[in-house]
């Protein structure tokens, strides 16, 4: 996990908005994107529709919408986390 990646799970102990990340870990939009992409694919994040709607893999469409989706840190990257891989 890198440095970035381990950041971005440490906001995410519970659902956030994008816009808490923006604001906590001042990355441009575009590095947030990858990291997040990255996430999602390893299963450490997932994401939600609002505050309580957890989104199905296969609606997420982080390129499109990744501005507009909340996150959350799985078991699996909350593990990975605490683990320091």
């Amino acid at each position: 996990m890198t440095d970035i990646e381990y950041d971005v799970i440490d906001e995410l102990y519970f659902v956030q908005p994008y816009s808490h990340l923006k604001d906590e870990l001042d990355l441009e939009d575009n590095i947030l994107l990858e990291v997040l992409e990255k996430l999602l694919f390893r299963g450490f994040v997932k994401c939600f529709r609002n505050q309580d709607d957890e989104l199905p893999m296969e609606e997420v469409d982080l390129k499109s919408n990744f501005r507009h989706y909340y996150y959350l840190a799985t078991k699996k990257g909350l593990m990975a986390h605490n683990a320091g891989d």
